[in-house]
């Protein structure tokens, strides 16, 4: 019985790398999904830290998530509309995100991400939302002057849009600090293929294996959020399918 348990693990963990392995480049850069269900996984190789997810359509960040997009889009409406006629914009909040923005369409590639990162971090004071952690929008952030981690992180997503970084390289990621022993938010852009933590913390920006003492949570994208999947359940899931 032990010998025939054995055996089902490593067909389940066969089958798993064959599904990794198998996929098309152009499949693997789409994050195609690979089984239907409540909880879908991506490929390894969409979501920054290279490690499964799956979408998950409840829970509290998932509602703070959509509730928090509703005010994003206001927010890059109001923003384009002001970019289109600075003069009469009469929101000194907008304002001064896109002299941020500014300053990054004079730049290409990494320079503009870096740029950004190190430009919103010094506009913004940090500042803890306590008990309430509300998720403010850019124009709400910026108005305030001040904002913990998310809300760097959410004004970055929209800076970098308005720059010209395409959507879909896009991400804010949830991460557990090891170190610190707390919850944490950055935003993470892909770069030819690598994933670069913008982060409220440091000025200088990691690419995601760099991040050691970071632990993948969530990965929030567009109308998503993804809930990453830890070895041992990965494997567990995996092996119950396969007997």
């Amino acid at each position: 019985m032990e010998t025939a348990a054995r055996s089902r693990t490593w067909r389940a963990i066969l089958v798993l790398c064959g599904l990794i392995l198998c996929g098309s480049a152009a499949e693997l850069r789409a994050g195609t999904l690979l089984s239907p269900g409540a909880g879908v996984f991506v490929r390894k190789s969409a979501e920054p830290f290279g490690v499964f997810a799956f979408a998950i359509s409840a829970g509290s960040l998932q509602r703070k998530w959509l509730l928090l997009k509703d005010k994003l889009d206001g927010d890059m409406v109001q923003l384009a509309l002001c970019d289109g006629d600075r003069d009469h914009c009469a929101s000194p909040a907008a304002l001064k995100l896109l002299a941020i923005v500014d300053q990054a369409r004079a730049r290409d590639g990494r320079a503009r991400l870096g740029e950004t990162n190190r430009a919103i971090n010094l506009a913004i004071r940090a500042a803890d939302d306590g008990i309430d952690d509300v998720w403010s929008s850019p124009l709400a952030t910026f108005a305030r002057g001040a904002g913990d981690c998310e809300d760097y992180a959410i004004a970055k997503l929209a800076a970098l849009l308005l720059a010209g970084v395409a959507a879909e390289d896009l991400r804010i990621v949830v991460v557990r600090d090891v170190r610190a022993g707390e919850d944490h938010a950055v935003a993470a852009a892909k770069l030819d293929g690598r994933w670069l933590m913008l982060d409220n913390r440091r000025m200088a920006m990691v690419e995601d294996d760099a991040a050691r003492n970071y632990q993948p949570l969530f990965t929030l994208y567009q109308s998503a959020v993804l809930k990453y999947v830890d070895e041992r359940a990965r494997f567990s899931m995996v092996a119950a399918e396969a007997n």
